[in-house]
């Protein structure tokens, strides 16, 4: 499905009931933003995604204040913000509960393992934020200095949060990171992880630079 102009609601609205409908943002869970010359358009508080239409989908500016829409921005809307302050590439942003990357999150687990060709080149390593309240500052802040130097964060006791140029692309790499997730727990059950050697990452990254 493609869109004619990046930022509108409508984008918003059919990518968040797609969350949905993978089952990566379960009941009211999670938020969706994007980044547009007026502000940041993001999901209301405590709407569930599949169900949302225009009007749950408010303006907020860079501090979190309501200025288009008549319902209160997400809960999360300072980590958010915070996001798209520390990083001018980044124009829209996922945090669900997605419950098998949320997995590791509760177990400690950083994504970290080289197991896929796309995982390896996509992302490499995504790492765990001790917890804080959800909805915090405190959360809100640390979050955007970890997205200084990365762009996908496990919360952990909480969550995923994702940050892209599109998202589409914001998407695409949340599935990537599912996927990531079904295939290590596969591969435990059958017998543990057999990860790629440097030299195949080397192999795969020397390939898509040839692309």
């Amino acid at each position: 499905m493609e869109f004619s102009q990046q930022g509108t609601k409508e984008e918003i609205l059919y990518w968040s009931k797609r969350l949905y409908q993978k089952g990566m943002s379960p009941s009211t869970s999670g938020n969706v933003s994007v980044k547009t010359k007026e502000g940041i358009l993001i999901s209301a508080s405590g709407v569930c995604l599949n169900d949302m239409d225009e009007n749950d989908i408010v303006l907020m500016d860079y501090n979190g204040n309501l200025i288009g829409g008549n319902k209160k921005p997400s809960s999360e809307k300072i980590m958010h913000s915070e996001i798209y302050t520390r990083r001018d590439d980044i124009n829209a942003v996922i945090h669900c509960h997605c419950p098998l990357i949320t997995a590791f999150a509760v177990a400690g687990k950083p994504m970290d393992k080289p197991i896929l060709p796309d995982f390896s080149l996509v992302f490499g390593y995504v790492p765990i934020m001790p917890y804080y309240c959800p909805s915090s500052i405190e959360l809100a802040t640390y979050v955007g200095e970890y997205f200084d130097k990365y762009s996908a964060l496990l919360l952990k006791n909480h969550g995923v949060v994702i940050g892209a140029d599109s998202l589409q692309n914001a998407f695409y790499q949340l599935e990537l990171l599912r996927s990531y997730a079904e295939t290590y727990f596969g591969a435990e059950v059958l017998g543990g992880i057999k990860t790629l050697s440097k030299k195949d990452i080397a192999e795969i990254n020397q390939l898509y630079k040839n692309k």
